[in-house]
């Protein structure tokens, strides 16, 4: 089995959204499996192994089965191991965040009004499996990966991690419960910010963070400024130390700048599309006083 992390991130690529990690390849899950299992695990190696059977297989509640004996194990997870984890709930989650925005889109549509009341149940249906998939990986986090994190790595990509699970639930919620978990996200991204102090600028583990900090600034929070300030600014340390960046890192890391470059051009182009449709305002109402 071949296991490339970045390349197995979920999601779909939509050139009027901005992404992040979460937001670059689409896989389909097909409905919900069971969370027991009648195959005996005896060693973190046959865990492993048919973690990555079922991902193949595109059976991802199956995959945190067969890791739940790695997850309570005393100690931190190897790479492989964490990315695994990633893996299973980003695609989880993938799924109901797709079909969350197909339903908004149909609620959205004027051929379909007649149909409002159902659609409208649909997507409370989605909502609802969408937030417990995020509870059950902040929950994951919180008690078996970030307690165990030993290095500045490990820690920026469990508090990302954290954080990510936050803000997609900020995407389908409204008034208090949005401000909740808005500030939960929060603060998870800029722990690992500062965690992130400790690592190369050109380390992809650190350029995700702050492409996805990026993201949640400018669809959650609804701060376009500082998400292009803070975008930038990571693109640019990056590219200034490209040179430095270990070969072994290199696809990564460059793909996730390209995503930087991405909605960076997205979200200057919105920008200057309001700025001139503002002044164009002002104009008008200056010429009929």
């Amino acid at each position: 089995f071949f296991f490339f992390f970045f390349q197995a991130e979920d999601g779909i690529r939509d050139v009027e959204r901005s992404r992040g990690l979460g937001d670059v390849y689409k896989r389909q899950v097909h409905g919900i499996h069971i969370m027991t299992m009648d195959i005996p695990i005896n060693t973190p190696e046959e865990g492993i192994f048919l973690a990555k059977v079922a991902e193949q297989a595109e059976r991802y509640e199956d995959m945190l089965v067969f890791l739940s004996p790695i997850l309570k194990k005393t100690g931190e997870l190897n790479m492989e191991e964490r990315n695994l984890v990633s893996v299973a709930y980003k695609n989880l989650s993938g799924n109901k965040r797709t079909a969350w925005r197909a339903l908004t889109a149909i609620e959205e549509n004027p051929k379909y009004q007649k149909h409002i009341e159902k659609t409208k149940s649909f997507k409370v249906k989605i909502e609802e499996e969408l937030k417990k998939i995020c509870k059950e990986a902040i929950s994951t986090v919180d008690t078996y990966l970030l307690k165990n994190a030993s290095n500045p790595e490990s820690k920026v990509f469990y508090q990302k991690m954290k954080a990510d699970y936050y803000r997609y639930m900020g995407e389908v919620c409204v008034d208090s419960e949005l401000k909740e978990v808005s500030q939960k996200a929060l603060e998870s991204y800029e722990s690992a910010k500062k965690e992130a102090e400790a690592l190369p600028a050109t380390d992809p583990v650190r350029i995700g963070l702050i492409l996805n900090f990026s993201v949640f600034q400018y669809e959650i929070l609804k701060n376009p400024k500082e998400a292009c300030v803070m975008a930038k600014a990571a693109f640019d340390e990056a590219i200034s130390k490209l040179q430095d960046l270990d070969e072994d890192k290199y696809k990564d890391s460059t793909a996730i700048m390209q995503l930087l470059k991405d909605n960076l051009t997205l979200w200057t182009s919105e920008q200057n599309e309001e700025d001139d449709a503002e002044h164009k305002a002002q104009y008008l109402s200056l010429i009929h006083i």
